[in-house]
């Protein structure tokens, strides 16, 4: 019994990884040399403690991800929710300036000012800022506008 618990030690020190071969072998190696002086029960025995040991050297080793992942896909509305009200605040800016160039002062103009003032200010490293939006005649920009909204309140309604 002594030569099995001089071969833990061992066992324990040395790396078993799948693509790692020469280090199997010389756990192998070392093992079995303490265990031939012994008789063939504590031989098997250390042969089965190789076999159960090798597998999980190498699991304990890679962090288990999926805890992670759950995390990061409930974070990930959140961000993505962050960033379109940044986009949102960017467009009511956007939508303000012009109206103010055109001279354009009626109720919907008042609309837009009081709904730019009920946003949230959002300040996020993460979203573009308004400089990086590329500008476009007003037509594709009432267009990308209106899909932000829609994009906005269906996920309102989930």
């Amino acid at each position: 019994m002594t030569a099995l618990m001089s071969a833990l030690p061992v066992i324990l020190a040395q790396p078993t990884c799948p693509g790692d071969q020469r280090a199997k072998d010389v756990l192998f190696q070392s093992t079995c040399n303490l265990c031939r002086e012994s008789h063939k029960t504590q031989v098997w025995l250390c042969f089965l403690i190789l076999s159960f040991l090798s597998p999980f050297t190498c699991a304990a080793s890679v962090p288990d991800v999926t805890e992670v992942k759950i995390c990061l896909n409930r974070l990930k509305p959140a961000i993505e929710e962050s960033c379109k009200i940044t986009s949102l605040r960017c467009y009511m800016l956007e939508l303000i300036m012009v109206a103010g160039e055109e001279e354009i002062m009626n109720n919907d103009t008042e609309c837009i000012m009081d709904f730019n003032d009920t946003l949230p200010t959002v300040e996020s490293v993460v979203c573009p800022p308004c400089e990086a939006y590329s500008l476009e005649n007003i037509t594709i920009f009432l267009e990308r506008l209106n899909t932000l909204l829609e994009n906005m309140a269906t996920l309102a309604n989930t």
